[in-house]
């Protein structure tokens, strides 16, 4: 259901995407626990089988059928829809079983065979371990790139090269990238054709940040994490500018069988209308607490959009609009002060997830860090005494009390 005007995002997440008058005008949108969807004529079935296989062109206007569940149902395309409308710069999206079942689909759509990537350190585990382990299985190339070395790289690589792929901000470390101008790098160096960027922006949502309008060409989430916001889904998501770029991802899915299932996507859209308001609570929550860890003495280093300086700061304030919920604090003592701060939390729980209304926290150089190298630890700044928190919907004065009795346990 569309107003036919523009609306705000945060009208968008809980309207767009459902039309009552299709579901004997119920308020809000039911499951669809269908595999197999009828047409009215055998012709009407060719016809729609032709489109979906791109045999030929749909008529101008016309509608994706709905065919067989393992390409597409009500609730994927109904989540799909409210995603996109809140996505701002997105023409398309397409919704998956998990955050890396979307990035596998969409690295295995842009990169072939004999090509190469190129990424920048750090990003989420599962990525680094497909990046690292499993793309040179399929004769691709993933190569990482140090901060200040991207004119090197695409000025070597260029010539090969399927996209690029960043995460801003990174995870765990928070470290920022100019989007804008990494795009503008690339094009300089690889002008007989255009590359694709593909940004992870599961950290800021597109609540706080819009890759797709800073020359990104497809937007990567995991669904898990702010999207669903309740640590009680597992999905994934891709939106873009071009719908035929979300077009040959579909796809690719519809092969793999990724697409999210009705229950799963029900759930993401039942999330959606609630996200500005969890994004917002969760983002001013962090600020409160952030001067309380930068002023105990166990604390040796904090890591927030807020706090940042220099180059880093210029990025945040060009890229974003607002800081976010995930902290990264880096504590005296290494991984026993880590350690001995996680164990006495008893409020935020160690977990390896984020995004959720709870609050979270873990240590990533033991948990989703802990699949990369020695040598890509030190450079990702990944280090022995840093610990990843998400802050959730909580009164913030607990989660500051509770905190504070951990910092003292780390203290020792």
């Amino acid at each position: 259901m569309t107003s036919g005007r523009h609306v705000h995002p945060e009208t968008s997440s809980i309207s767009e995407g459902y039309d009552p008058s299709l579901s004997v005008m119920a308020v809000r949108p039911p499951i669809y626990p269908v595999s197999t969807y009828c047409f009215a004529t055998a012709q009407q079935a060719a016809h729609h089988f032709e489109v979906a296989l791109g045999k030929v062109a749909a008529v101008p206007g016309e509608r994706e059928s709905l065919i067989y569940a393992r390409l597409n149902h009500p609730n994927a395309e109904m989540f799909e829809d409210a995603l996109r409308s809140v996505e701002r710069g997105a023409a398309a999206c397409a919704a998956f079983t998990s955050g890396m079942s979307a990035i596998v689909t969409v690295v295995l759509t842009l990169a072939k065979p004999g090509k190469k990537v190129l990424y920048q350190r750090p990003v989420y585990g599962g990525t680094d371990h497909f990046f690292r382990q499993m793309l040179p299985e399929w004769n691709i190339d993933a190569i990482a790139v140090a901060e200040g070395e991207w004119q090197e790289a695409l000025a070597e690589h260029g010539p090969n090269l399927a996209f690029v792929y960043v995460e801003t901000p990174a995870n765990p470390t928070l470290q920022m990238i100019d989007l804008g101008s990494l795009r503008a790098e690339i094009d300089r160096a690889v002008t007989d054709r255009h590359v694709p960027m593909v940004v992870d922006n599961t950290f800021l949502g597109p609540v706080f940040q819009s890759p797709l309008e800073h020359g990104a060409d497809a937007v990567v989430y995991s669904a898990t994490k702010f999207l669903g916001g309740h640590s009680d889904l597992v999905a994934g998501a891709v939106t873009t500018r071009d719908p035929e770029l979300v077009a040959r991802f579909k796809t690719m899915r519809a092969f793999f069988g990724t697409i999210c299932e009705p229950f799963t996507a029900w759930m993401l859209q039942r999330s959606m209308a609630t996200l500005w308001l969890r994004m917002t609570k969760q983002s001013k929550n962090a600020s409160k607490l952030v001067p309380l860890l930068v002023k105990h003495p166990a604390v040796l280093r904090v890591h927030y959009p807020s706090l940042f300086e220099g180059e880093q700061a210029r990025i945040f304030q060009k890229q974003c609009r607002a800081p976010g919920s995930m902290i990264a604090i880096e504590l005296r003592g290494g991984r026993e002060a880590a350690f001995r701060f996680l164990d006495a939390l008893k409020r935020v729980l160690i977990a390896v997830s984020l995004g959720g209304v709870e609050s979270l926290a873990c240590h990533p150089r033991t948990t989703t860090a802990s699949e990369m190298s020695d040598d890509d630890l030190r450079v990702s700044g990944v280090t022995d005494g840093l610990v990843r928190i998400s802050i959730g919907v909580e009164y913030w004065r607990d989660l500051a009390e509770d905190l504070s009795q951990a910092l003292d346990a780390a203290a020792g």
